[in-house]
């Protein structure tokens, strides 16, 4: 595996918290998928594959442009959950690990991860995404990251001191046990993993960056939905999330607004070399 050292138990850790993750993480600005409908042609009839669909966050919207989705989900109760939301007209769920489910070479337009993609092993993932394109099609990688280290985050601040007295090792990341933020700006092993392939053109890079507006409420489902925070035991972890909902209520007055960025990675899949 890569950098990120993402292991197995908190990959699997999401199926098992179906309804934290489908209550707790927001859907992603629309400058996202207005990127994907004019560099990578997202729109009616394309066909698109989405790993990692969780709760349908990002489906929704692939749907909603008009695209049929085929969505890859490691938790049976998660893509339960996705099919209930959404249903199953131009959706088809898939129950597996990406690395592992067999899908028609060459079937889709678009081959998309939104908050996923690190979960895959890089020597498995991006070789696998190539192989499922058509030429011509396009890889779209996106995270977001629920913090913004360029710009002043008052929540952060007043949670940090309560992490370090119940939580400690949910700092030492710098983020609050948020998993993907180191990851999702090292724009040069993101690149490099693609470039490995052979098989893509040049990675653009484009970031959004954004206002998550909570209730405490919606504060609290967020950060359960953190794996580090699932992996917590009890009783503690109920105790730190008692003290995010308190946080938010008490001294943010009931509305916690937080600066996100979202950065996506986009790589058009070239034609295979006839002489190759």
């Amino acid at each position: 595996m890569s950098e990120q050292h993402f292991s197995q138990e908190r990959r699997d850790a999401f199926g098992r918290n179906a309804s934290a993750y489908r209550d707790g993480r927001p859907g992603y600005p629309d400058e996202v998928y207005e990127v994907l409908q004019r560099v990578c042609g997202l729109g009616p009839t394309s066909q698109v594959l989405e790993i990692g669909a969780g709760a349908g966050q990002a489906t929704s919207a692939l749907l909603d442009a008009g695209a049929e989705v085929t969505a890859v989900e490691l938790g049976a109760e998660l893509a339960e959950v996705l099919v209930d939301r959404l249903g199953q007209d131009r959706l088809n769920v898939v129950v597996g690990s990406f690395e592992e489910v067999e899908l028609s070479p060459e079937s889709f337009d678009l081959v998309a991860a939104a908050t996923a993609f690190h979960w895959i092993d890089p020597e498995v993932g991006p070789h696998k995404a190539a192989t499922l394109l058509r030429p011509g099609g396009w890889l779209a990688l996106w995270w977001t990251s629920y913090g913004d280290l360029t710009k002043h985050d008052p929540f952060h601040d007043a949670l940090t001191p309560i992490l370090r007295r119940l939580a400690p090792e949910l700092v030492d990341d710098g983020n609050a046990g948020v998993d993907v933020q180191p990851y999702v700006f090292d724009k040069q092993a993101r690149v490099a993993e693609i470039d490995a392939t052979g098989a893509f053109g040049p990675v653009q890079q484009h970031l959004v960056h954004w206002t998550g507006r909570h209730t405490p409420a919606e504060a609290r489902a967020l950060f359960a939905s953190f794996s580090p925070w699932m992996a917590l035991p009890e009783p503690r972890r109920t105790e730190l999330l008692d003290e995010v909902e308190t946080l938010a209520a008490d001294d943010f007055n009931g509305l916690v607004e937080r600066p996100y960025v979202t950065a996506t990675y986009l790589a058009q899949r070239v034609a295979p070399d006839p002489a190759s």
